[in-house]
């Protein structure tokens, strides 16, 4: 089995944290469709961490980062927050690609979620 390369979906989750979710989802639906492993820890955690205590959402977002650390690149989608900032430059700082996508174009892969087709056309 070929390893695909992986990426990081970087997008916002505070706030309407039900309609970012469904998002991010999307976005993980086109990055799948591109050919490539979609990692969004903004999906995986809340289902156990409380953002709500702020001890919690910082071990979330400290937990993302060493996932990043795993990650071939970036794709920040929407205007960065400032827990995406913190990830755009911890990314920077490791020399990991960090890619800006645009969210409005999504049109969501083959009609399953509210997903996100992406500016990428190379898969990476």
């Amino acid at each position: 089995m070929a390893e695909r390369k992986k990426v990081f979906i970087c997008s916002p989750f505070r706030g309407d944290m039900e309609g970012n979710a469904r998002r991010a989802a999307g976005y993980c639906r086109t990055a799948w469709e591109k050919g490539v492993l979609p990692v969004a820890p903004h999906l995986l955690f809340p289902q156990f961490l409380n953002e709500g205590i702020e001890a919690e959402r910082q071990a979330g977002l400290a937990m993302g980062l060493e996932l990043l650390l795993c990650c071939d690149g970036v794709w920040v989608f929407g205007e960065a927050t400032e827990g995406m900032a913190s990830e755009i430059a911890f990314a920077v700082e490791h020399g990991i690609e960090v890619r800006f996508m645009e969210p409005e174009s999504m049109e969501g892969g083959s009609g399953h979620g509210d997903g996100a087709g992406v500016d990428a056309s190379d898969g990476e």
